[in-house]
């Protein structure tokens, strides 16, 4: 597995967490007939403020939150993974700025659910694998954009009204200027072979000398090798060595008495 990327617990339990609240949410809601719909965010209204925070854990009815919770189990899965030191820091600031920003451009109307984060996101992973260019997050990308890349319709007005198209909006503005912002390890593939290395020079490489610059094969020029009457100067040498010699002894073994 690419060293860059680690699964641990936090993978699962991140998404599982977060997508278990929400249905708690819901269940109290429905349990002891609260109305959490006038806790969402209702825009240009100082009070309306509140719900930037509350608004993503708020949820209509069970259709509204089943379509919200699937696409945040794989989202947030996902991000987890590849983007560990940063999951925190995206969920937490998406949530802040994409509510604000929609507090700031909405209708006048209760706005909630979670779909502004799912679109925080989709932007962010979609956008950061780009700009990394490292090539298993343009993969993630690709994707991402394959499963939910039919959301972006829905952050136009007037293509269905009873969503809202500013909270879908402002998660993908928020999660796309997350993604320009924040930096990530530069992705580099580790040199393994001498040609991979940076300060490599072909002209020096012997096997690359074998082919001319239109790639064919060549024998490379022999070596002209400086000879001494008649004899290779690598069979002389000026270092004067001095023989002696030592009469071998006769080993003659005495007999057993």
């Amino acid at each position: 597995m690419d060293k860059h990327f680690k699964f641990t617990n936090a993978v699962v339990a991140l998404p599982l967490f977060f997508v278990l609240t929400l249905w708690f949410v819901y269940w109290l809601q429905i349990r002891f007939d609260f109305d959490f719909v006038e806790k969402g965010i209702y825009p240009r209204i100082f009070s309306g403020l509140q719900g930037v925070i509350f608004s993503p854990f708020i949820h209509s009815d069970l259709n509204h939150l089943y379509n919200n919770s699937i696409p945040l189990l794989v989202l947030l899965a996902a991000l987890q993974f590849f983007y560990s030191k940063l999951s925190i820091k995206v969920i937490g600031y998406g949530i802040l700025f994409s509510g604000i920003l929609t507090w700031l451009i909405g209708r006048e109307s209760y706005h909630i659910g979670a779909s502004g984060l799912i679109y925080v996101l989709f932007a962010f992973i979609f956008f950061k694998g780009i700009m990394t260019q490292y090539y298993r997050l343009v993969a993630l990308s690709l994707a991402v954009i394959m499963m939910y890349g039919g959301m972006i319709w829905y952050v136009f007005p007037e293509v269905d009204n009873s969503i809202s198209w500013e909270g879908h909006l402002a998660g993908l503005i928020t999660g796309f200027v997350l993604a320009v912002l924040y930096q990530t390890p530069e992705y580099k593939k580790v040199p393994k072979y001498e040609w991979e290395m940076p300060d490599y020079n072909p002209a020096e490489d012997k096997f690359m000398q074998r082919f001319d610059e239109n790639g064919n094969f060549v024998n490379p020029p022999k070596e002209e090798v400086e000879e001494l009457d008649g004899f290779q100067n690598y069979y002389i040498s000026n270092q004067e060595v001095n023989y002696e010699i030592v009469p071998k002894e006769k080993d003659e073994s005495k007999p057993e008495s």
